[in-house]
C-alpha cells in the first residue's frame, strides 16, 4: 500500500517550485490563482525570494502547502491509500486526499501562518532539538520539572530525536537539565516560536473559527493526523484533530508505526525537501 506524506516549515528553499511552474501548465495555473486568492505574489516570493524573505511564516506556510500539493497534482495516476503530513503538511495530506478542496486549504493555511505569527509576537518562545536520551520518559520528566514555565514535548519525529517547544526561559532552563542528565545533544531551532505548545492557544481559536467555516468533505483514503497517530476518514473528527493540533505533539514516529502496521509498504514523499523519508528510515529502522 502506498502512503503518501507531506512536509511542514523547515523544508522551504529559495527558488522552490519554479521547476514545476516552468515545466507544467497545470502548475502555472495554480500558482497564478493562488496568488489572486492570497491577494500577494507568493509565487514571485517562492520563485526570487530571499532565504530572509522565505523565512516570514505567513509565507513559509502557503509556499511548502503550494508545493506540496501542486506536487502531488503532477503525480502520474495519484491515488494513495493512505496520507499523513508533518504539522503544516496535514493540509496538504487533506487536500490530496479530497477532504479539502485546494483553494479552501490554501485559505486556512494563510490564516494559520498569520494566527501563529501574531501568537509567537504575543508570547515569544523557542524550541529545542533533543537528541541522544535514555528514554522518551526521561525528556517529558525533565520538562515537567520546570515550574513557573511552559515546556513541552513538540514534535516525536523518530527514535531519539525529540524537539521541545516552551517559553524562551523554560526551553533554556530544560536545555541545561537535559545536558546535566547526560542528554547527548540538546540545541535551540532557527524558528520564530513555541508551536505545538500551550503558547499557541491565540492561534488555536482563530483558526478554529475559519475552520469550522470551510467544508471539510469524506476523504478517499483515511489521514492518520498528528494529534492521535490514527487513522481517520470522518470530516467531523479531522476538524476537531486539526484544531487541536496547533498546541498538542506531533505524533510522527506512532503514526508512521501505524500505517507500517496498516499495511503501508512504501512512504512517499511530496513537497520541498526529503527530510521525511530520512524520520521514516530512522523509524522503520
Amino acid at each position: 500500500m502506498k502512503a503518501y506524506i507531506f512536509p511542514g516549515q523547515g523544508s522551504q528553499f529559495k527558488g522552490m517550485g519554479k521547476d514545476l511552474f516552468e515545466k507544467s501548465e497545470v502548475a502555472k495555473k495554480m500558482f497564478h490563482h493562488a496568488d489572486n486568492i492570497l491577494n500577494f505574489p507568493i509565487s514571485q516570493i517562492m520563485f526570487e525570494g530571499s532565504d530572509e524573505d522565505l523565512k516570514q511564516t505567513k509565507v513559509t506556510q502557503p509556499a511548502v502547502f503550494l508545493h506540496s500539493v501542486i506536487s502531488s497534482y503532477l503525480i502520474d495516476n495519484f491515488k494513495p491509500d493512505m496520507v499523513a503530513g508533518h504539522s503544516l503538511g496535514e493540509f496538504s495530506a487533506l487536500v490530496a486526499n479530497g477532504t479539502l478542496r485546494f483553494e479552501d486549504g490554501l485559505q486556512l493555511v494563510f490564516i494559520r501562518a498569520q494566527a501563529m505569527q501574531k501568537a509567537c509576537e504575543l508570547a515569544p518562545g523557542a524550541m529545542a532539538a533533543v537528541l541522544g536520551y535514555q528514554s522518551e520518559e526521561q525528556v517529558e520528566n525533565i520538562c515537567k520539572e520546570i515550574i513557573g514555565e511552559i515546556v513541552v514535548p513538540a514534535n516525536y519525529n523518530a527514535p531519539g530525536q525529540l524537539v521541545i517547544s516552551g517559553s524562551d526561559k523554560g526551553i533554556d532552563l530544560a536545555i541545561e537539565k537535559l545536558k546535566a542528565a547526560g542528554v547527548k545533544r540538546a540545541i535551540k531551532l532557527p524558528v520564530g516560536g513555541a508551536f505545538h505548545s500551550p503558547l499557541m492557544e491565540p492561534a488555536q481559536k482563530e483558526l478554529e473559527k475559519a475552520i469550522h467555516q470551510t467544508a471539510f468533505y469524506a476523504p478517499s483514503c483515511p489521514i492518520y493526523q498528528n494529534v492521535n497517530a490514527k487513522a481517520e476518514t470522518d470530516p467531523a473528527t479531522i476538524k476537531k484533530n486539526l484544531v487541536l493540533q496547533l498546541t498538542s505533539p506531533v505524533l510522527w514516529t506512532q503514526s508512521v508505526k501505524q500505517m507500517v502496521s496498516d499495511g503501508a509498504t512504501e512512504f512517499i514523499e511530496v513537497g520541498p525537501g526529503n527530510v521525511l523519508q530520512g524520520l521514516v528510515k530512522k523509524i522503520m529502522g
